[in-house]
């Protein structure tokens, strides 16, 4: 029953940031000269046309119930499909490329933000229940872990595309050849504990934030 609450609480907030963090690449892109998301329909709220089985569905719910199970508090992450972006259409080109990437994590802080003043609202109007608490809670939470994630400067995840924007010529090009063995060096950095090490900051902050508010 636990985790049957834990997933109704998590599964608004995650689908919601999951959408809306695609949904935001495409939105950028087309700011920048390619519509090919929004000719494909991607660059909407709809979480339908960004569901994917594994990264929506069932990684969270293992993670959470992975949660439920040991009684831990865990990281939750997952993902949508991913936004086409044709670079080639981009101008100019590099800041086209850096804004896109960006575009993901900023929608994800600017969410985090969104439920931090529901909350804060929901405290000042008398309205909060237990149900609302965890709620906003959860919404904030996520968001900040796949913020923190996707900020992790590693191709193909945006904090890769977004370094790799930044660096002289050469040096990207030698840069971006990382995305090959991208997700082998991922799963390194998830066993090692390394990615939970490197999103401490942005939970702390979250936690930071919550008990601000909560005050």
């Amino acid at each position: 029953m636990h985790f049957l609450y834990d997933l109704a609480v998590y599964a608004i907030p995650l689908i919601f940031a999951i959408t809306m963090h695609e949904a935001a690449h495409g939105w950028m892109a087309e700011r920048f000269g390619d519509d090919t998301a929004s000719m494909m329909g991607r660059v909407t709220l709809n979480p339908i046309p960004h569901i994917d089985l594994v990264g929506t569905i069932i990684v969270p719910g293992i993670l959470l119930l992975g949660s439920a199970v040991t009684g831990l508090g865990g990281v939750l992450l997952g993902w949508a499909k991913p936004v086409p972006v044709n670079t080639r259409n981009l101008r100019p080109f590099r800041q086209g490329m850096f804004m896109v990437a960006l575009a993901g994590p900023l929608s994800n802080l600017l969410q985090a933000l969104f439920w931090l003043l529901m909350l804060k609202l929901f405290i000042l109007t008398g309205f909060l229940t237990q149900s609302l608490l965890d709620l906003t809670i959860a919404g904030v939470m996520v968001n900040f872990y796949l913020m923190a994630f996707n900020l992790l400067p590693l191709p193909p995840l945006d904090g890769g595309r977004i370094v790799t924007m930044l660096l002289p010529y050469e040096a990207a090009v030698k840069f971006s050849e990382i995305e090959r063995y991208g997700m082998v060096i991922l799963v390194v950095l998830i066993v090692s504990g390394f990615l939970t090490y490197f999103m401490h900051p942005f939970v702390w902050t979250a936690r930071r934030l919550l008990t601000w508010v909560l005050l």
